[in-house]
């Protein structure tokens, strides 16, 4: 017994003995350049005390020998902007980084400009010191001056006076920032409403949004991450309410990138030389508008409906191009315009009779009827259409009326994809020529163009 004892102590001391012999690892210096995943990182735009996502590279030892290398620190050192995460740690410089052969390591980027800041390109470099030679990888983001409206727990931020914003400042909204009863927001040109995931603006019965934007200074209405590819994606924020008697005056806007881009209940809007695109759900939703008018257009890519009613109302479309080529989910609806004559919300009901004017325009997308009527209870739809391409098949469930409906004729849009997105037309599109007569706003297209006889249909003039 004893010597069984004996042997088991013996076989389990030779155990953990062989367990902590480790296999001595000998680094070397490295003898040829490191190679890189990128020589350049292109950070999002990021503002005064936000912290941007985080970017990595990937540093690769080519060699057949493990190597240490001296040191990878920031150019700009502690005074940087930019802050470096080396195997795990971060900092702006580190010593002795162990890399072994044929291997490779994450060196994680972020920038984060302190209170203050100057508005300017944030520019720095990862170095990478060994006796082969220095290595820079370029770091490279935009830095903008910020104001922020931070909802707290369940308050709301709430505008209590007619105010008004610049370009000075980009607004940063993180909650529900609101519009007090009977006050207005005015928004002047090159103004920026960027909105953090689940964020939005909300106007009270009776306030108003005036958008005094112009020309190659549009007020920009999005999520607050500000990398190009956020530009395709939708659901990036919720989106801005206008309740009962609010006002709307919109011009040169671009609203992108959320759940619903505006809802509009039961109050007047008119909307000029603006662009929706990429909703999860609708680019415009309105609940019995009483009055609403939009001149030049252009809606793309929203899930269910570029432009959605419920209820009654007057809708008008002047010289708008209504294109849907919605592809990231094949379950939703995705079409133009989609007209419903009831709303309902618990207990509040509202039914009517809609009613949509639609002149000089185009109507167009992937799927067979791109203006979708829901009957509720015997109600009607009135659907006008003078001048206009639509699609739009035999089994709508109702009849356009008008002259000179040109059906389901592909109108040949430049590109219609959100990532280059340009909705003018082609040179052989059978939208040219086509339109008729002008408004004093839509004697110009939206980029500014004026449109003399022949008259293309839609938001943009051929040229």
């Amino acid at each position: 017994m004893k010597l069984k004892i004996f042997l088991g102590i013996a076989f389990w001391s030779l155990l953990l003995l062989a367990g902590c012999n480790r296999d001595d690892i000998s680094f070397d210096s490295p003898t040829q350049l490191l190679r890189f995943s990128t020589d350049t990182v292109f950070c999002d735009t990021v503002y005064n005390q936000m912290r941007s996502e985080t970017y990595a590279v990937k540093v690769y030892n080519n060699e057949n020998k493990d190597v240490l290398i001296p040191r990878i620190a920031l150019e700009g050192g502690s005074g940087s902007l930019y802050r470096i995460n080396v195997d795990g740690k971060v900092g702006t410089s580190f010593e002795n980084v162990a890399l072994r052969k044929k291997d490779s390591l994450y060196v994680f980027v972020e920038i984060a400009p302190v209170a203050n800041a100057p508005e300017a390109i944030a520019e720095d470099k990862v170095l990478f010191n060994t006796p082969a030679g220095e290595q820079k990888v370029t770091l490279f983001s935009v830095v903008q001056d910020a104001e922020y409206f931070i909802q707290t727990g369940e308050n709301p931020v709430t505008i209590n006076d007619n105010t008004t914003w610049t370009k000075d400042k980009v607004k940063v909204i993180f909650g529900n920032l609101n519009v007090a009863e009977g006050k207005t927001l005015t928004m002047e040109k090159g103004t920026k409403v960027y909105f953090r995931k689940n964020s939005g603006l909300n106007f009270a019965k009776n306030s108003g949004l005036t958008v005094n934007g112009a020309l190659g200074e549009e007020v920009i209405f999005r999520g607050d991450r500000s990398d190009t590819k956020y530009d395709t994606l939708p659901a990036n924020w919720n989106g801005i309410k206008m309740e009962k008697g609010s006002l709307l005056n919109m011009n040169y806007a671009r609203v992108f990138g959320g759940n619903v881009g505006l809802q509009l209940k039961q109050n007047d809007a008119t909307i000029n030389n603006s662009i929706f695109h990429t909703f999860q759900n609708a680019g415009i939703y309105a609940i019995s508008s009483t009055q609403f008018t939009a001149n030049n257009l252009v809606m793309n890519n929203c899930g269910e409906a570029d432009f959605a009613i419920a209820g009654s109302g007057t809708y008008n479309f002047n010289y708008s191009t209504i294109a849907n080529y919605w592809n990231l989910n094949p379950s939703m609806s995705a079409v133009g315009i989609y007209a419903s004559n009831v709303y309902q919300n618990d207990d509040e009901l509202l039914v009517g009779n809609p009613i949509i004017n639609v002149n000089n325009s185009i109507i167009y997308g992937y799927v067979p009827d791109m203006i979708s009527y829901n009957k509720v209870d015997g109600g009607s739809f009135t659907a006008n259409i003078n001048n206009s391409l639509l699609k739009i098949s035999s089994n709508a469930g109702f009849t356009p009326v008008g002259q000179n409906i040109i059906r389901n004729e592909d109108p040949k849009f430049q590109n219609y994809f959100t990532q280059k997105m340009n909705l003018r037309v082609k040179a052989d599109s059978p939208a040219r020529e086509k339109g008729v007569g002008t408004n004093n706003v839509t004697v110009r297209d939206i980029v500014g163009t004026l449109r003399t006889s022949p008259i293309t249909i839609g938001a943009y003039q051929y040229q």
